[in-house]
């Protein structure tokens, strides 16, 4: 098993934040991960983008230059990297600022309208994280329990009392792929 994972966006929607979550759960899964980071020319407003691996093996290089699966949070990042994905891939999309399906009939698409869910729930901060939860129900690649389990690790202490919200935000975002892949 070896799930190689784009994670894209504008800079401030929350894309290393999940990165660094996803890969700190699986190595506490005792998994073998890398994550890249890439960002544009700002952090805030400009694009950003990690890789992430997690393996069963070593993991040999950390760049993802044909990507199993996808996390795409706006139009600009679909453009880039669905041509980059392998047969097969999985692409979560933000259907909240995405208005176009995926053109590859060779890639299944999961469209969430993340920023849609985060407002209903109170939070329009944790869209990343909705989108997270739907990306956990589908691929199995960590479990959600191991992310919340890693949420102080990666964000300090101090952070501990955003922990429930999270929780609600994967939940909503499990729910809504869920949904999904029974009507698909």
């Amino acid at each position: 098993m070896e799930h190689k994972i784009v994670m894209a966006g504008f800079g401030g929607q929350g894309i290393m934040a999940i990165g660094q979550l996803t890969t700190y759960a699986g190595m506490v899964e005792g998994k073998h991960v890398s994550w890249l980071p890439s960002y544009g020319p700002e952090m805030r407003g400009g694009t950003a983008n990690c890789a992430v691996i997690i393996s069963d093996t070593p993991v040999s290089a950390p760049t993802v230059t044909a990507s199993t699966a996808g996390i795409i949070m706006n139009a600009p990042s679909l453009d880039k990297f669905e041509p980059e994905a392998l047969p097969g891939a999985k692409f979560f999309i933000n259907s909240s600022l995405i208005n176009r399906k995926i053109q590859r009939d060779d890639v299944e698409g999961f469209y969430i309208p993340v920023n849609d869910i985060a407002a209903e729930i109170g939070n329009p901060k944790v869209a990343n994280i909705v989108m997270l939860g739907a990306f956990l129900e589908i691929t199995k690649v960590v479990s959600p329990e191991t992310v919340l389990k890693v949420f102080t690790k990666v964000f300090g202490e101090n952070k501990a009392k955003f922990i429930p919200m999270n929780q609600k935000a994967m939940e909503e975002g499990s729910k809504y792929a869920k949904k999904q892949r029974v009507n698909t």
